[in-house]
C-alpha cells in the first residue's frame, strides 16, 4: 500500500488528452456497478407494478394448464414432455417484458458514466492476475480497503431498508394464503414492485456515492508525473529545438506577409526610429483605419525603407506612433479611442497628396501653387496609450 501511494503521490498532473484517449482505447473508462445495480432494480419494479394485472391473469392461466393434465398423458411418453415445454415457452414469454426492460438498464446504466468502449485489449489474458502475490496486494491496498467499506456500507443500508419493508409489508405478505389464485399472483407482483422500489431508493443513496467517487478515483488513476507529461510534449509536437525552428518559421512567413502589406498603406506613422506603425484604410471596405504592419528598432527601419521605397507618406509623431503600436495588432482596426487623431492625420495626408479623402473632395497640393502647404495637425493624445500594456504579475499585482 505503502509503494502504491508514493507512486500516486509522484503523480501530480492532471491526465491529458492524449492519455484519457489513450486510456479509452484500452478500455479503461469510470464504470459504477452500483448505478448499473439500481438502475436494473428501478427498471424491474416499474415493470411489475406496470404490467402487474398482465402478469396476474397469464401466470394464473399457467399454473391452471400446468395443473390440469389429462389422465391420458400422464401414460403418454410424448405428452408429457411436450407439456413441460409448452410450459416453459409461455413462462418465458411472459418473462420477456421484465427481462428486455433489465437488460436494456443494464447496457444504459453501464454506458452513461463512461459512454461505450470497446477494446480487445480488455479480453487478452493477463496472466499476472493468478500471481497470488499479486493478488494480495491489491487485496490490502488503498482500492481494496475503499472497495471492502463500500461493500459493508451497502450491506448495512440495504439490510436496514429490507428488515423496514419487511417489517411494514408482513400483513400483506401473510394476506397472500386467503386470495384466490389471480389475486394473489397479481398481489405477489405489486408487493416485489413496491419492494424492489424500496430497494432502489437505498442503491440510489449508494450509487449518488459511488459515481463521484469513480470518477474521482478514474483521473486519479490517469494523472501523470511531470516526466510523463514532458515524455508526451516531445511525442507529441517534437522536439523543443523543432519546435522553436517552426515558430522561427512561422514568424518569418508572418513578417513576410507584413512586408509585402506596407506599400498598400497609406501612412506610416513614425517615433522616428524605435516605432513605426502602417495604417491603410478603405471607406467602402472597412468600418475603421486597420494596422496592416508594425515594428519596433530594425523592423520600424524596415518597416520605413519599404514606405519609402514605395513613396507610402510618413508621418512623425512620437507619442502618437507609440500609441498606436501599443494599442493596435495587425490585420485589426485601430483602436477607437484614436478614430480623432487617426482621421486628422489622414485628412493632412490626403491635403499633401492631393488624394480625395472618403467622402471628400480632392484638394490641391502646395506643389501647384493653389494653397499654400496644409499645417501639420496637433494631436491630443493621451498619455496613457503611448505606454506599453502592464500585465497582471503573478503576485497579483502589475509586471
Amino acid at each position: 500500500m505503502a509503494d502504491n501511494d508514493t507512486q500516486q503521490h509522484d503523480r501530480t498532473e492532471q491526465a491529458s488528452a492524449k492519455r484519457l484517449d489513450d486510456a479509452r482505447a484500452r478500455g479503461q473508462v469510470p464504470r459504477s456497478r452500483e448505478l448499473a445495480a439500481t438502475a436494473v432494480v428501478i427498471s424491474g419494479a416499474a415493470t411489475m407494478l406496470i404490467a402487474r394485472n398482465y402478469y396476474a391473469t397469464n401466470f394464473a392461466r399457467l399454473f391452471e394448464r400446468g395443473l390440469s393434465v389429462p389422465r391420458t398423458a400422464l401414460y403418454d411418453a410424448n405428452a408429457l414432455p411436450q407439456a413441460v415445454l409448452d410450459a416453459l415457452a409461455t413462462g418465458l414469454e411472459l418473462l420477456a417484458p421484465v427481462a428486455m426492460a433489465t437488460i436494456g438498464a443494464a447496457v444504459l446504466g453501464a454506458t452513461v458514466l463512461g459512454g461505450w468502449a470497446f477494446s480487445t485489449e480488455a479480453l487478452t489474458p493477463d496472466f499476472s492476475r493468478l500471481n497470488p502475490v499479486t493478488g494480495f496486494k491489491r487485496l490490502v491496498s488503498l482500492n481494496g480497503l475503499i472497495e471492502l467499506l463500500k461493500a459493508l456500507a451497502k450491506f448495512a443500508v440495504v439490510a436496514v431498508i429490507a428488515g423496514l419493508l419487511l417489517w411494514r409489508l408482513s400483513g400483506d405478505f401473510l394476506a397472500l394464503g386467503t386470495l384466490t389464485l389471480q389475486e394473489a399472483i397479481g398481489r405477489s407482483a405489486w408487493l416485489g414492485g413496491i419492494s424492489l422500489a424500496g430497494l432502489a431508493t437505498s442503491l440510489i443513496l449508494i450509487a449518488a456515492v459511488d459515481v463521484p467517487f469513480q470518477l474521482w478515483h478514474h483521473h486519479r488513476q490517469l494523472r501523470m508525473t511531470k516526466q510523463e507529461a514532458r515524455d508526451e510534449l516531445k511525442e507529441t509536437e517534437g522536439k523543443p529545438e523543432i519546435r522553436s525552428r517552426i515558430r522561427n518559421l512561422q514568424r518569418s512567413i508572418a513578417t513576410r506577409r507584413m512586408m509585402a502589406e506596407v506599400p498598400k498603406a497609406d501612412v506610416v506613422a513614425m517615433n522616428p526610429s524605435h516605432y513605426a506603425v502602417a495604417l491603410r484604410y478603405d471607406a467602402g471596405k472597412m468600418k475603421a483605419p486597420r494596422v496592416v504592419a508594425k515594428g519596433a528598432d530594425l523592423m520600424a527601419l524596415q518597416i520605413r525603407r519599404i514606405a519609402e521605397a514605395h513613396n507610402v507618406p510618413i508621418f512623425e509623431h512620437p507619442q502618437f506612433a507609440r500609441a498606436l503600436y501599443f494599442t493596435s495588432e495587425v490585420g485589426k482596426d485601430i483602436s477607437p479611442r484614436l478614430y480623432v487623431a487617426v482621421a486628422q492625420v489622414l485628412t493632412y495626408i490626403y491635403q499633401l497628396t492631393g488624394r480625395t479623402p472618403p467622402g471628400g473632395k480632392a484638394r490641391p497640393t502646395a506643389a501647384k501653387g493653389a494653397k499654400a502647404a496644409p499645417k501639420k495637425p496637433v494631436l491630443d493624445i493621451d498619455a496613457e496609450l503611448s505606454e506599453p500594456r502592464r500585465r497582471p504579475s503573478k503576485t497579483g499585482g502589475e509586471a
